[in-house]
């Protein structure tokens, strides 16, 4: 049997996408919305057809036989008018859905506004009892919000990776689209008996008007809709020639979401960090394999894995998240966690016993980066941006640092964890490796001063710093354990930069032997 069975709505259809009032082509016949297939209509899926459920009047009720057993059932549905842009409230009874079993057994189901169904912000949406126009539309846009329970028909998506519109360069560093909605939300029904036969559903409107687009049952117990946080899975791509590709992989997520695939660091020679200088990052990797993606799926769901335009295999999440990995021929997919604690981290002088700014690197020991809350996994997201993506963090080839106060937290996986500590050249810069207990919520590490070059009479400082705030240039100087910052505001042809931070006076921070001198460097 399927995972999931779309019912054919044709019979009911009374509502042509004509029928609505703005334009646009319209998601009708064979769809898949999250990865889960719909029937829009009949299966020729002509926009001309009676491709909707259109409900509204008390009266207008309908009962779908279904009789077969499921999990749950999904529905694509859509409000037609809303009172929201004229300050209605939220959580309008819209319907009720009846789910009647066998046994005689019925469960009710409650669809209100903003929590089960939503109206789109389009100009098909009658806002109170006028029909609007365009101006209505873009404002109902603003205000109708997405609602707490239902999903968009759309996915989040990646932004394009290394190429884009000018203006969206800043945008870009987000990475990821919210999703939206195109055609309809989606709201699934969970069946607290799933050995029952479901013999039908009923809807029973309360007065809004509303269309339903598809119903879907679901044959397998899971919740449709991929609600667990992203979990790292290794990529290893077995081939040797795949392997030795330069970097360009994707990954892709039916029933799911994933992030940018990232390179891990090449640990064909065992420790991946054994050849490499504490403190002072690592060379980077630029093969295809090995490297990382994070995943957040339901066990259905397929992760396909691309190198440039090739697809080099799909595995099945539930067989990644039930066994550990999966594999096919040219394709091994292992998941790297079995869980994490959020943890509170100091790093400590081991002269004084006091907390001391420093930068600071966790990692996995297959490579994968665990920043502190607020920090890059990968700053400029493995890429060589230039102006982009600046302060706080530091990348030295393969390792993401973060300057901190001595203090930080954040997640890190329970178990094996390398952490590194560097602080400028006057500390030894640690690298080791904890052990993070299920539970534990606090790690003290520890750096030790090898040399007080302040006490011999000497400062130390960095005489030509761009781009960062004066700020930025105390903790990230701090970090380092430098005196002296000289941070240039720049004038190079119409670029400027930190202009608001030129004041003609010194910047001296709070501890007293850390000062920013802001000047200028005209080009």
């Amino acid at each position: 049997m399927q995972d999931y069975e779309p019912l054919d709505l044709s019979t009911w259809c009374n509502t042509a996408p004509s029928d609505l009032v703005e334009d646009g082509d319209r998601a009708v016949g064979r769809q898949s919305f999250r990865g889960i297939p719909f029937l829009v209509g009949p299966e020729s899926g002509s926009l001309s057809d009676k491709c909707y459920i259109g409900l509204g009047s008390p009266d207008s009720g309908l009962t779908i036989p279904v009789n077969s057993r499921a999990h749950g059932v999904l529905f694509a549905h859509r409000l037609l008018e809303t009172a929201l842009p004229e300050r209605g409230t939220v959580g309008v009874q819209v319907a009720e859905y009846l789910f009647h079993l066998s046994g005689g057994r019925t469960e009710r189901a409650s669809v209100r506004e903003r929590f089960e169904i939503a109206a789109i912000p389009t100009g098909d949406v009658r806002a109170g009892s006028s029909r609007p126009g365009p101006g209505v539309g873009r404002l109902t846009r603003q205000v109708l919000g997405q609602p707490y329970i239902a999903v968009t028909d759309g996915k989040p998506a990646l932004l394009d990776r290394y190429q884009g519109r000018w203006d969206m360069l800043g945008r870009r560093q987000t990475e990821a689209l919210p999703a939206e909605v195109k055609d309809y939300y989606l709201w699934a029904w969970k069946n607290p008996e799933p050995d029952r036969v479901i013999e039908s559903v009923e809807i029973v409107p309360s007065g809004p008007k509303f269309i339903v687009a598809g119903i879907t049952l679901g044959h397998v117990d899971e919740h449709p809709f991929n609600r667990q946080g992203r979990r790292p899975a290794r990529i290893v791509l077995t081939d040797p020639a795949d392997a030795q590709k330069p970097f360009d992989l994707g990954v892709s997520v039916d029933r799911g979401d994933a992030t940018f695939v990232h390179p891990l660091p090449d640990s064909s020679g065992g420790d991946s960090l054994g050849e490499s200088i504490q403190g002072w990052g690592q060379e980077q990797n630029d093969n295809s394999s090995p490297s990382y993606a994070e995943v957040s799926a339901v066990p259905s769901a397929t992760v396909t894995v691309t190198q440039g335009d090739d697809e080099v295999g799909a595995v099945s999440w539930g067989e990644v998240e039930a066994e550990g990995s999966a594999k096919t021929e040219r394709l091994r997919v292992e998941l790297l966690e079995e869980g994490k604690n959020w943890v509170h981290v100091t790093v400590l002088d081991d002269d004084t016993g006091k907390p001391v700014p420093c930068r600071v690197h966790f990692r996995s020991p297959e490579g994968v980066p665990y920043q502190p809350h607020g920090h890059h996994n990968q700053a400029n997201s493995n890429l060589d941006t230039w102006h982009i993506d600046v302060g706080g963090d530091l990348r030295l080839g393969q390792i993401t640092y973060a300057y901190i106060d001595g203090t930080c937290q954040g997640w890190l996986p329970r178990g094996e964890v390398i952490a590194e500590v560097a602080r400028g050249f006057e500390y030894e810069p640690l690298r080791a490796r904890v052990n993070i207990e299920r539970g534990q919520r606090e790690l003290t590490l520890r750096i030790k001063r090898w040399t007080n070059m302040n006490a011999q009479g000497w400062y130390s400082g960095d005489s030509h710093v761009h781009f960062l705030s004066t700020q930025g240039s105390h903790t990230e100087s701090l970090g380092e354990d430098l005196n002296v910052v000289n941070l240039l505001q720049s004038q190079w042809g119409s670029l400027f930069t930190n202009v608001e931070d030129f004041t003609g006076a010194p910047s001296v921070s709070q501890v007293g032997d850390n000062i920013v001198y802001t000047g200028q460097e005209n080009r």
